[in-house]
């Protein structure tokens, strides 16, 4: 049964990467652009190297996927890679090759607005440095894609994106230009109603990825933070 449910949710995974989205109009924002008083992950209070796989933190699920399979031990939470004009320690990191590596994020209702500061290992100017994909509940929305800069060392910078059509999940690809990536400050509005189906599917998820987790072989951890 638990090999079923491995193929299941790696059909799955392909599916939102790969499915024609329904076009929503999708506009960059920075950060000043969300409501006053809209909620922002800072991942303060979690314990430095806590995997970031099946993880629920304020009501949102993180889930990290490689090559369409859930996998534990390559996203944590750390300090790399250190203090950036958008990442504050505590953060997210990835901590293993980011080839076929996608952050998924589930909200507990649909929003409008979504953002996050992010820095990947480089410090070069990178297109699409890093992407998000939006989908309500299974159905791809649009993509949206960020040039990184140095910002002011490692590249990075904040990705924000506004939809005319309400998302409750997001795919977040990173480019590999610098084998690393970090996130931080995560930031989303609301819309004007509560998406029960994405209550719903988060909390499916969380049963899923709590299985899953007892089997996901962790790999080893590599700190990339500035020295």
């Amino acid at each position: 049964m638990l090999m079923n449910i491995v193929k299941s949710l790696f059909v799955l995974v392909l599916f939102l990467l790969s499915a024609a989205p329904t076009n929503a109009a999708l506009t960059p924002i920075g950060s000043v652009d969300f409501p006053a008083g809209a909620p922002v992950l800072d991942f303060s209070g979690l314990a430095n190297g806590a995997d970031v796989n099946g993880r629920a933190f304020d009501g949102v699920l993180f889930q990290v996927a490689k090559n369409g399979l859930p996998t534990n031990g390559i996203v944590v939470i750390d300090g790399g890679p250190g203090p950036t004009n958008h990442i504050f320690p505590p953060n997210i990191v990835s901590i293993s090759d980011l080839d076929g590596v996608a952050l998924i994020i589930s909200l507990p209702n649909l929003v409008t607005k979504f953002g996050y500061g992010y820095a990947i290992r480089s410090e070069n100017t990178v297109p699409a440095a890093t992407t998000i994909n939006l989908l309500a509940g299974i159905t791809p929305i649009g993509s949206i894609a960020f040039t990184g800069a140095p910002d002011p060392s490692f590249t990075g910078g904040f990705a924000g994106v506004a939809s005319d059509t309400p998302f409750d999940r997001a795919i977040l690809p990173f480019s590999d230009v610098g084998d690393a990536f970090a996130v931080d400050n995560m930031i989303f509005a609301s819309g004007s109603g509560v998406a029960e189906q994405g209550a719903t599917l988060i909390l499916l998820s969380i049963g899923i990825f709590a299985i899953l987790g007892v089997r996901a072989t962790h790999a080893t951890s590599v700190d990339y933070r500035c020295r």
